[in-house]
């Protein structure tokens, strides 16, 4: 949570700290950002989005954040960046400091592991032996770390993550409540109509600067490890099965789902709820939009969607039933194109 205290800063200070141009009265003080609509007196508005463009003319905020091509659209106070979302982004974070942790062990919690004096360590958790945490790492209550498990300088686990034996996290992770880290994954022989399980014998590795939602679940490895990638952020009620690798600087969205043994290599960008199927090899710099599907490898970076276009039902039964006989219609043309070229010759 944000210290409740909160900041002030005047806008040449704001500048000073995250650079930028000040245009108009760089003493104008600043206490929290907040969107054009809802922005008031000692809030700063950013336009990230050209749809809300007509905003400017209307917004309350006391300054603006903009982009150089639309700096003298307005003529209040503001701060002129090449990008205003991410200055937007690092503004906020500046306003708003999280509360310092404070060091120490809740007398309910249980380690079989010795912690270093910076730890936080919050009540009912439960650390196995073996473990290995970094400086500056806070445990929320009721989280579970399982034996050896590693957790790297200054990261953060919510309450109730569970983080399952041998898994390593790296520096600066949050992990939100709820996550699992390291469970089995889904790995069963079929043997004369039943299944023998296949134990899961990998881990799971998480880079450093990595973000994982609520409720999202990555599973370890059934012989090589799960691996997600420094800077990855993993949006909530994500599933991600075992011996997948998540390149560096993957953005995956909430309720996707990624098969076992899929590759997604770097800045892989994942709309929400897509799906992608187990073996597959997505290339660095592709975005998959969201509720898509993905069965075979992408080679090329760019945009990819296979979601049916939304429209009225009936409308949507009539042309999903066409989809249906597309192949019969394509022999159909060429056929067609055939006959057509015989009668052209002989002609």
């Amino acid at each position: 949570m944000p210290d409740p205290a909160g900041v002030v800063l005047s806008l040449a200070d704001i500048a000073a700290r995250l650079g930028g141009d000040v245009l108009g009265d760089g003493q104008t003080r600043i206490h929290q950002v907040a969107t054009l609509a809802s922005a008031g007196e000692g809030e700063i508005g950013f336009l990230a989005n050209l749809k809300y463009r007509s905003q400017l003319q209307t917004t309350r905020a006391s300054a603006v954040i903009l982009a150089p091509e639309f700096a003298e659209a307005v003529s209040l106070p503001r701060i002129v960046c090449k990008n205003p979302y991410a200055y937007y982004a690092r503004l906020a974070t500046l306003l708003n400091p999280v509360a310092a942790a404070t060091p120490g062990i809740h007398p309910s919690a249980a380690s079989a592991s010795p912690l270093p004096a910076s730890a936080s360590i919050g009540a009912q958790v439960s650390i196995g032996a073996g473990v290995e945490l970094g400086e500056g790492v806070l445990i929320h209550p009721g989280c579970v770390i399982g034996d050896g498990v590693a957790i790297g300088d200054g990261s953060v686990l919510h309450p109730n993550v569970t983080i399952y034996a041998g898994c390593r996290i790296g520096h600066r992770a949050i992990v939100h409540a709820g996550a699992v880290i390291g469970a089995d994954g889904f790995g069963f022989a079929p043997d004369h109509g039943q299944w023998v399980k296949i134990p899961q014998i990998g881990r799971v590795i998480i880079g450093d600067d990595v973000e994982i939602g609520a409720n999202t679940t990555i599973d370890r490895g059934a012989l090589d490890d799960t691996q997600i990638g420094d800077g990855c952020k993993i949006d909530n009620q994500i599933q991600i099965g075992h011996n997948c690798i998540v390149g560096k600087h993957c953005v995956i969205a909430a309720c996707s789902a990624i098969a076992g043994s899929a590759t997604l290599q770097d800045n892989v960008i994942v709309g929400g709820a897509a799906m992608i199927a187990g073996h597959v090899t997505i290339a660095s710099g592709v975005v998959i939009s969201g509720g898509s599907l993905v069965m075979k490898n992408i080679t090329k970076p760019g945009q990819y969607t296979s979601v049916f276009p939304l429209e009225e039902h009936s409308h949507w039964l009539h042309n999903a039933a066409q989809i249906r006989h597309l192949a019969k219609l394509a022999e159909r043309v060429s056929e067609l194109e055939k006959t057509l070229k015989n009668t052209n010759t002989k002609g």
